[in-house]
Parts: structure tokens; C-alpha cells; sequence
């Protein structure tokens, strides 16, 4: 770690000790001792209820409050420590922070040998940034803001503004009270918009242009925007709340632009120029309020280009740059801001294509009287009447409004503003033709400007996936809707569920071969394919050191986009702050122009793919065991944190899809059932099978191929670093009370006895003698919040395994409550895994 991270924090997190909030007494100062008599005790083998005990007879003196009050005013003080860790940690310069190579355009400028090839490829390449509402962090606005300001004032050392500040933070809750509406989640990452990319995108953009004349391509990065457009297992998503964001963004957009031109007012005050500036003012002052303005974009481009023209001709240039820095702006944002995405289950879909096609007499109950051919030609070849509103109700009232309003989006604000429709779970052809066909029907046409885009996230899903474009590549009609879309199809493949579904290695193994082979179908249909990836924050996920999978894309696969989700503490983790913004996202840009630009492309040989798919089987076995072993839902339900994600209040929406229905992994979120498992220390998706698949393989004496692949395959040594990642990040003793349950004892001795496998098998393979021997920053920060949270998991166990050990449990709703209570620290906290 940097040395001024740890040393401020030591520094600072005095000061917040010694704070004297109302009723804490000495808590703020028994909180790091409660720490390491936590992680000496469960290295000794105590149990938390143990280890409180111990405490709790050797500290009562100083405790001096009743012991639940006092676990909560430990929680309270330990997710401040947090924030504070956070602020330090985003003080600095993003770059004394990574540990991976730099992949910064200027460095690529300056290595390369063809320079004009390189600018083809900039002027060309998309990054699109897809700002997601899953709920893993909770900061509040007001929070939020509190960060901003220590943020600035660890960076300039101001002990007197960070001494208030955590003062105000200590009297501020970081609880919401209640669950946040979708439209207050849209407003939350819509702050980020404001007021960290406007400018960020906005400049670096900008700077582009002015270091490289030859550069015009404004859409290099794209802001995409799921909040209120994504009703996926969401029924607070409505018609009206997705209105409701397409006007808050472009409003938004407009305080933006006001802003700038208000500036620009005190500055260019030249006759001539002053007065037209003034009514563009107005312009955008009259478009900041009301939602029903929509302002003329071309026409104010055109106003300030003739501004621009007679400030260069007749005021020497003055204060040029930030007029041009506004139409680069402009020219980036345009009305619209960021790109709502619209996305929906299948099994939605089907409920209203059954219902229209019962409405007009085409079946009498179920769609599968129907033969497929039948079903596609009434889809691709009829267009059926639709129910009026006071005839439908529930999900299909919502769809079909929804679908009925997006024209108005892309009249109000731009095109570019709304084109995607995205469907959950696709495993077929319907799952593409029932959208289109609800566009068709709704909007009596077939020259929507929508594209349709499957999300592949199951391994049936990815299986089929080939088969499933080649058939629409081949249908009349999808086609000719292609050729209105420029012949580019978008796909989304789902990193999470993916991952949920088959396990770490062959989920990624998969998604891997599934683009090689999507990409070969798309190109032989003369169609440009575009890949969307759906990646959480950690490993497990499909996070981690994303630019360096990207980077490791094979030549085979479409490489002029990236695209990809960006959710919960990701947002502030890597993308929080203006300087982390510009950095990772010309990360993703360094790493998609490597993958470009090398002279053969990134290559799989076929030894390599073989050994690949040998793992990739060898793991997919480990873990599917583990998924269809008995106690394995049990376990997740009864000695995890799952069942007590829903009480955290941190998002909209239910923690699985049919929330009425009996737990089952393919309800499950990813996000609740990778973080049940980040909760317990265990970490178990990020790696499960990969330890024996590779123990097999070194059994039969082939651990050396292993390490050549490692060494020689950026692919294969990106994944394994990531799951290094998630090793780092266990800790079993925390659980080890676990193995004297009579019931779970010998299911957590196999988790136990995985992790301690993979951790030797993938040291082995790397040759390192410690996990993340060559990521020091990234291994110190996650020790550093490791020690920090201590307390957190103590407590959290502690009241786990009371409920579990005693089901007449007096004051149960008090632990449950210290259960919930520390999940928030623990979720944060996580940040450094994105």
C-alpha cells in the first residue's frame, strides 16, 4: 500500500476515536482493542460467543452501557471507520493506487509505431459505461456529500475541516429508514453524473481533441443508465417512474449546461456575442424546470459556433478554450445526458404475448397450442390488435405502456437517449421475437428504433446462443429490422448468473467461447456483432481486474466495443470520483486498443483450449456437486446472512424474482448470494472447483502445463488472478464454529477443505509463496479494511450463531436486528474488489 494511505488513516483515525459523540463514553476507544482480541481469539479457536464473553468479563469496566447498546455503538463507530478509510483512500491519485499496468492513451501514443493506425482505431472504438442501481453500497445523498468534503480535506491535510467532518458524520445516519424507490436510486447515481462525469468525460474528451486534431470520435465513452429502466424482478419499475428518470436526466443535463453558459456569460462580455449567450441562458434556465421544454440542440451548437467564429476573429481568442470545452460537451451529452436502457425477464414477456394473443382469439389458455411456426408468423408477419388500458392490468398494462411511450424518449431527448431493449434470461428465439413483436403490434410498424438485445446468462442460454441468432440472422424479417439498425447486433452476456450458474472457471470459459462463436455467426451473416457484459463489482461476479481480462481478448472475438455494467460499490469505488472516472475508463479504452492493435491478435492454440476445457469441466464438476448437495440451499438459508439481505433497506428491488416462491438458486440474485457468501469470509463463488480441477490434472503430473498456460495466456492467468483475489479475502476461522454443527459441521469442512486446496494448487501455478504477491497496493488494502471490519464480522457471528443455536431465542429480534445492522459496514467495505 501506498504509505500515505496507511499512515493517514492511523493519523485521522485517532482523531475519530477520541470524538465524543453523545453516549458512546469509551467506545470509540475499546473498538480497536475489541478488534484484535477478535482476530487472537478465533486464531486460538474460541467462537464469537466466546471471544464476547472473554471481552465482555475483561472490559466491563470501561464498557459501562448495557451489552446490546454497546454492539450497536461498535457497529455505528466501525462503518464510520469505513468512510473514513474510503476518503483517504480516494485522496489520491488513482494512480499510486493500481497495481496493473498503466494502459493510459498517452503511453500507447507514445510506444507506438503507427500512430495513424492507432488514432483509426480511437476514432473508431466505443467504451460504454452502464451505471446500474444493484444495491451493494448504500450511501445517502447527504452521506455522499460528506465523503466529497473529506475527500478534499485529507487531500490537503486540513485537520480542522476533517475534524468537523467526522464529527458531522458521527451524528449523520447512514441508514436508510426505509427502502429507496427506484426513482431516488436513479437520483442517487444521477449525483454521480452531475457532478463527477459532466466534467470528467467532458474535459477528457475535450483534451483529446486539442492533443490529437485527427480525433473526432465523441462517443468514445457513453454513459448508460439502468435505474428505472430496468424492471427486471423490479414491480416498483413503472411506465411512470421510467418517464420520470428520461426527464430527470435531460433536466439535469440542463442545470449542467446552464451552469457553463452562466459562466461564460461573466467572461465573454463582448459586444455581439454577449446578447446571444444571454438567450441561450434563458434557453436552458426555462429547460432546467419543466419537463414538458425539450431545447434545439442543433440550433445553440449552431450559436455557439458563430459565438466561437467572432470571439477568434475579433477578441484575440479570449477565454476560447472554455467555449469549446462547452461544445465538445454538448456534442458528448447532446440531450440526453446518459442512454436509459430498458430491461425485462422473458418470463414476462410471455405473460403478455399470452394474454394479446388470448385477446385476439389465437389461443383459448396457453401459447403452447400453438406450433412454432405459427407463433413466429403471427410475431413477424400480423399485426394483432392491442387491449386498451382499462382492459389489462399489472405487467402486461406496464409493458405494453412502456413500450408505447419509448418513441417519445428519443422525440423529447434524442435518439440516443433510449434504443435498447434488453431481455433477461433469453435461452430461445422467442425470447428476441416476443419483443419484436410487441413492438410491431403496439406501434403498428416495423421501423422502430429500438435495438433488441438477449441477455445470455445461463449455461443453456450461451449453449443455444449461436443457434438462436443464426435462425434470426436467416428470418426476413429480423433481418431487415438489422438493416435499419447499420447490420449491428447487440448481445449481453451475463457475468453473475453465469457464475451462479456453472461456477467461476467455466462460467468465464464459457461466456469466452460463447462471444468466439457469436462472433463467428454474426460475421458470417455480413452483421457487426457488439457484446454488453453484465459484471458485478468482485471476482465472483465477473469483476475484478476487468481491464486486463479485456486486454486478453482473443483476435477471434469482436473487439471495437466494450460494454459493460457498472453497479453498487463499483460506481464508487472505481468510477466515484472525477480523477478515478478518467482513469479506469481510459483503462478500458488502453485495454480494448491492445486487444486492437496487435499484429496477430491474442491467439488460443489448440493444446491450450483443450487443457482449458479439461479445467473448465474438472471445476464445473466440484461445483455442481456442491450446488445439488442437500445441505447446500439449507446452508445458504440457515447459516448465512441471505435471508437478512432484504431487511437492509439498501435497494429497490426483492432479493430474488419471484419472491412468493420457495428459495431456489435460479430466483437468487447474484448479488444476495455472492454477498451471503463475502459476509461469512468464505468467498466460496469466486473459486469453488478450481482447486481440484487443477489437483487432478497435477495428479497425472501435468501441474507444468498448468503453469505454462498461466505464464503464456493472458486469459487463463487474468481469471486466476482474480480468483487469488477472492482467496485473499477469506477467512474461515471467522466459521470455524460451523464445524461443530451437528447438522453443518462436515459441509463446512468441504468449503474449508476447497479453499485450503485452491489456495496451495493456484500459488503452484503461479509460483508465488503468498496470494497477490505482485499486487501489493490491492493486498494491503484489503487487509487494511480486513482489520478494520473485524469488529463487524465478531458481531455478526456472534448474533448468527445465538438465532441458530437456540430457536426460543429471548430478544431474537434484537440479534436479527445486529445481523442487518452489520451487513452495511461488511457491503462497503467490499468496495476494493471492484
Amino acid at each position: 500500500m501506498d504509505f500515505g494511505v496507511q499512515k493517514k488513516f492511523e493519523i485521522y483515525h485517532t482523531l475519530f476515536l477520541n470524538l465524543d459523540y453523545e453516549g458512546t463514553g469509551d467506545v470509540g476507544q475499546l473498538v480497536p482493542v475489541l478488534g484484535t482480541v477478535a482476530k487472537k481469539k478465533l486464531q486460538e479457536g474460541l467462537d464469537p460467543i466466546e471471544i464476547l464473553e472473554v471481552f465482555w468479563e475483561d472490559y466491563n469496566d470501561l464498557i459501562k452501557m448495557d451489552r446490546f447498546e454497546f454492539l450497536f455503538k461498535v457497529i455505528q463507530y466501525v462503518e464510520r471507520q469505513i468512510v473514513l478509510f474510503d476518503s483517504i483512500e480516494d485522496s489520491l491519485s488513482p494512480y499510486k493506487l493500481e497495481d496493473q499496468q498503466s494502459l493510459l492513451i498517452s503511453d500507447l501514443w507514445t510506444q507506438s509505431d503507427n500512430k495513424e493506425n492507432l488514432l483509426e482505431h480511437l476514432n473508431s472504438f466505443l467504451l460504454r459505461i452502464v451505471l446500474t442501481a444493484h444495491p451493494t453500497q448504500f450511501y445517502r445523498p447527504a452521506v455522499l456529500d460528506i465523503i466529497a468534503k473529506l475527500r478534499k480535506a485529507v487531500s490537503s491535510n486540513s485537520i480542522e475541516d476533517i475534524d468537523l467532518l467526522l464529527h458531522q458524520l458521527g451524528l449523520t445516519s447512514l441508514v436508510n429508514t426505509k427502502s429507496p424507490t427506484p426513482f431516488e436510486e436513479a437520483k442517487n447515481i444521477i449525483h454521480f453524473c452531475r457532478y463527477e462525469y459532466y466534467d470528467a468525460l467532458g474535459k477528457f474528451i475535450f483534451q483529446l481533441q486539442k492533443e490529437h486534431p485527427g480525433f473526432k470520435n465523441n462517443e468514445l465513452i457513453t454513459i448508460g443508465f439502468w435505474p428505472c429502466g430496468d424492471r427486471d424482478g423490479n414491480p416498483f419499475v413503472t411506465a411512470d417512474v421510467t418517464k420520470n428518470v428520461i426527464d430527470e436526466l435531460r433536466m439535469t443535463l440542463m442545470k449542467c449546461y446552464y451552469n457553463d453558459v452562466k459562466s461564460l456569460s461573466g467572461k465573454i462580455t463582448f459586444r455581439g456575442v454577449d446578447d446571444p449567450l444571454l438567450t441561450i441562458q434563458k434557453e436552458l434556465y426555462d429547460a432546467m424546470f419543466d419537463s414538458s421544454i425539450s431545447i434545439n440542440l442543433k440550433n445553440i451548437l449552431s450559436k455557439l459556433n458563430e459565438i466561437k467564429a467572432k470571439v477568434k476573429t475579433h477578441y484575440q481568442g479570449l477565454y476560447l478554450d472554455d467555449l469549446e470545452l462547452l461544445i465538445c460537451k454538448m456534442n458528448v451529452f447532446k440531450k440526453h445526458f446518459a442512454s436509459l436502457d430498458i430491461r425485462q425477464d422473458h418470463s414476462k414477456h410471455v405473460t403478455c404475448i399470452e394474454h394479446i394473443l388470448k385477446y385476439n382469439r389465437k389461443i383459448n389458455n396457453s401459447i403452447t397450442e400453438l406450433e412454432e411456426a405459427d407463433l413466429t408468423r403471427l410475431l413477424t408477419e400480423e399485426f394483432l390488435n392491442i387491449p386498451e388500458e382499462s382492459e389489462v392490468e399489472g405487467i402486461v398494462l406496464d409493458t405494453i405502456q412502456n413500450i408505447q411511450q419509448l418513441p417519445s424518449f428519443q422525440s423529447s431527448n434524442g435518439a440516443a437517449s433510449c434504443h435498447r431493449y434488453i431481455i433477461s434470461n433469453s435461452e430461445d428465439i422467442f425470447s428476441v421475437l416476443f419483443v419484436f413483436g410487441l413492438f410491431r403490434w403496439i406501434h403498428k410498424t416495423e421501423d422502430f428504433d429500438f435495438d433488441i438485445i438477449p441477455l445470455f446468462e445461463t449455461m443453456q442460454g450461451m449453449e443455444v446462443s449461436s443457434d438462436v441468432m443464426q435462425f434470426l440472422y436467416n428470418h426476413d424479417k429480423y433481418s431487415r429490422h438489422l438493416k435499419r439498425r447499420a447490420l449491428q447486433q447487440t448481445i449481453m452476456l451475463g457475468f453473475s448468473d453465469g457464475t451462479k450458474d456453472g461456477g467461476y472457471l467455466k462460467a468465464n470459459w464459457s461466456i469466452y467461447k460463447c462471444k468466439e462463436a457469436l462472433s463467428q455467426v454474426s460475421k458470417s451473416n455480413n452483421i457487426a456483432p457488439v457484446f454488453f457484459d453484465g459484471r458485478g463489482g468482485p471476482p465472483a461476479r465477473g469483476g475484478g481486474k476487468t481491464a486486463n481480462f479485456y486486454a486478453a481478448r482473443s483476435k477471434e472475438i469482436a473487439n471495437n466495443h466494450i460494454q459493460l455494467t457498472i453497479q453498487g460499490q463499483t460506481i464508487t469505488s472505481t468510477y466515484g470520483t472525477n480523477e478515478k472516472f478518467v482513469f479506469n475508463a481510459e483503462q478500458m479504452i488502453g485495454s480494448g486498443l491492445t486487444s486492437l492493435m496487435r499484429e496477430s491478435g491474442q491467439t488460443i492454440n489448440a493444446n491450450q483450449r483443450a487443457l482449458m476445457e479439461e479445467l473448465s469441466k474438472l471445476s464445473f464438476i466440484k461445483y455442481n456437486d456442491l450446488k445439488n448437495h442437500p445441505l447446500f440451499l439449507p446452508y445458504l438459508e440457515q447459516m448465512t446472512t441471505l435471508k437478512f439481505y432484504g431487511k437492509t433497506k439498501i435497494g429497490s428491488r426483492p432479493g430474488k424474482r419471484n419472491s412468493d416462491k420457495k428459495l431456489s438458486l435460479s430466483d437468487l440474485r447474484a448479488i444476495s448470494y455472492v454477498g451471503s457468501w463475502s459476509q461469512l469470509k468464505q468467498n466460496i463463488p469466486g473459486y469453488y472447483g478450481l482447486g481440484t480441477a487443477i489437483s487432478e490434472l497435477a495428479a497425472q503430473g501435468r501441474l507444468s502445463e498448468i503453469q505454462e498456460l498461466y505464464n503464456e495466456l493472458p486469459l487463463f492467468k487474468s481469471l486466476l488472478d482474480n480468483s487469488m483475489m477472492s482467496l485473499t479475502k477469506c477467512f474461515f476461522q471467522l466459521t470455524k464454529y460451523m464445524e461443530r454443527d451437528e447438522k453443518f459441521g462436515s459441509f463446512w469442512n468441504m468449503l474449508h477443505s476447497e479453499y485450503e486446496l485452491s489456495k496451495k494448487m493456484l500459488l503452484s501455478v503461479a509460483g508465488i509463496s503468498k496470494l497477490m504477491e505482485k499486487e501489493q497496493r490491492s493486498r494491503d488494502s484489503i487487509r487494511m479494511r480486513d482489520k478494520i471490519v473485524i469488529p463487524l464480522l465478531l458481531i455478526q457471528h456472534y448474533a448468527l450463531q445465538k438465532i441458530n443455536s437456540d430457536p426460543n431465542l429471548e430478544n431474537k429480534e434484537i440479534f436479527e436486528k445486529l445481523v442487518v445492522r452489520s451487513l452495511y459496514g461488511n457491503i462497503n467495505a467490499s468496495r476494493n474488489s471492484a
